[in-house]
């Protein structure tokens, strides 16, 4: 006789924020999957929806709540998680047909809630899941979350209130994720935390023995271990995310000219006017870190630097505005997005004295994005005629197109490369490119052969 299963529950997932967040989700759709559950795509066929919301910016917030509010009227039976779990009295207030709120990275507890609103039949069999996990990315890239919370105290920011102080993971952990991903068929990860360069202090950068050999937990030893999971013939991108220029950054820049790391370090500046940086509780020397990069770039050429500054903060006068665009003019950074700073429910910077009016934030936003795309487009137009590595991202079976990303290009924050004649290629792929052509953002190639 056959025996007929039962259909275990489906859950939805809306994720929001950033790609920390992302990852968040990534591993509770994970053990949920590997529990039994099924995922659905739709409102209608979840028994329960996941929403994972942001709680960095009141706007955020706002869009967290009008999530909720969506998956409650669309579906009805709603689990909250992430950073808004901190004002779980507020969501419930708002929202009392909730079923559960929990906090960030509170895998155990959301899971739980799910397993309580929606248990699984007994006979259920259907518990596989890829060793990589589940993924919200496209299968070629993956981002590698190293480590939770943060050690900094920035007056802007309520990361550490949400997220708690620094806890890294272990280093074999992590290359144990990153093996299985790269097995799975990444090509590019893309190391993520809320402070990169601080990875393994709170664990005082113990060692763990990985593959018959010892490794630090520690982002240099780390970053060298990931640069070393390609094969020449197979080479995987490792992306560095939301790294502090502390000291030790610059004996990851050899690994890059090395060819074990992507060139490519993202590192949030936030400003550069000593008296602004002070009140933003951020290190101030400015002049050592412009010294810094041009020895970056001495040692690998091609590093691409992005970063993201804050203009409007309390107390900004013009002169620290005009030291900002100094600044940026003689840094030349390849990469950079702005914000107009907005008031954050908790922030101590909310009390600071010499608010700055609304319009002045938006004409100095104006007067930097000007400028830094400038700075852009030139630099793209010192690439046309050269060859560069790209990933493909996306390819075009009609008209023969292709996109994708050069070394210097995260996804979904920095720019593309457009191919042509690159209808036989496949996502995933890393070839070599002529650039012909670039605008203020991205470039414009053709497929080469080596």
């Amino acid at each position: 006789m056959a025996t007929i299963l039962p259909s275990p529950p489906k859950i939805g997932m809306v994720s929001l924020g950033c790609p920390k967040n992302l990852v968040d989700s990534e591993r509770i759709l994970t053990k949920l999957r590997s529990d039994g559950y099924q995922m659905s795509p739709d409102y209608a066929g979840a028994d329960v929806v996941l929403v994972n919301t942001c709680g960095f910016l009141d706007s955020a917030k706002e869009e967290s709540l009008e999530a909720i509010g969506e998956a409650i009227a669309e579906n009805g039976r709603v689990i909250v998680t992430g950073c808004m779990g901190k004002e779980a009295e507020m969501i419930r207030a708002k929202f009392p047909n909730v079923l559960a709120v929990t906090g960030a990275h509170q895998y155990e507890e959301v899971v739980g809630a799910v397993h309580e609103a929606a248990p699984m039949p007994p006979s259920a069999f259907l518990n596989l899941v890829p060793e990589s996990g589940l993924k919200l990315t496209p299968r070629h890239y993956s981002y590698l979350k190293i480590s939770e919370g943060c050690n900094h105290r920035c007056s802007f920011c309520i990361i550490p209130s949400l997220r708690g102080d620094l806890v890294s993971r272990r280093p074999d952990a992590i290359l144990r994720e990153a093996e299985k991903l790269v097995a799975a068929g990444t090509r590019e990860l893309l190391v993520i935390s809320q402070d990169t360069s601080a990875y393994g202090v709170d664990i005082r950068h113990q060692p763990r023995e990985w593959h018959g050999r010892e490794v630090r937990a520690h982002m240099t030893d780390l970053a060298r271990e990931l640069g070393s999971l390609g094969a020449p013939d197979n080479p995987v991108w490792v992306r560095l995310h939301y790294v502090y220029p502390y000291p030790h950054v610059d004996q990851v820049v050899p690994l890059m000219a090395e060819g074990l790391v992507t060139p490519y370090l993202d590192i949030p500046f936030q400003h550069a006017s000593p008296s602004v940086l002070k009140r933003m509780k951020r290190p101030a020397n400015d002049a050592k870190v412009l010294e810094r990069i041009r020895n970056w770039r001495t040692t690998a050429p091609d590093i691409a630097i992005r970063s993201t500054f804050v203009v409007g903060f309390p107390g900004e006068t013009e002169d620290d505005f005009a030291y900002l665009m100094r600044w940026l003019e003689e840094a030349q950074l390849d990469r950079v997005g702005a914000f107009r700073f907005e008031p954050v429910e908790g922030a101590a910077a909310n009390d600071l004295p010499d608010q700055v009016p609304e319009s002045l934030k938006e004409e100095r936003y104006a007067r930097l994005m000007e400028l830094t795309a400038r700075i852009s487009a030139e630099k793209l137009r010192a690439k046309v005629g050269r060859t560069l590595d790209v990933i493909i991202d996306a390819v075009d079976d009609e008209t023969g197109g292709a996109t994708g990303r050069s070394q210097a290009d995260a996804p979904e924050i920095d720019g593309e490369v457009h191919l042509r004649d690159a209808g036989h290629l496949a996502q995933g792929d890393i070839i070599a490119v002529e650039i012909e052509d670039a605008d203020e953002h991205d470039l414009f190639g053709v497929p080469v052969s080596r």
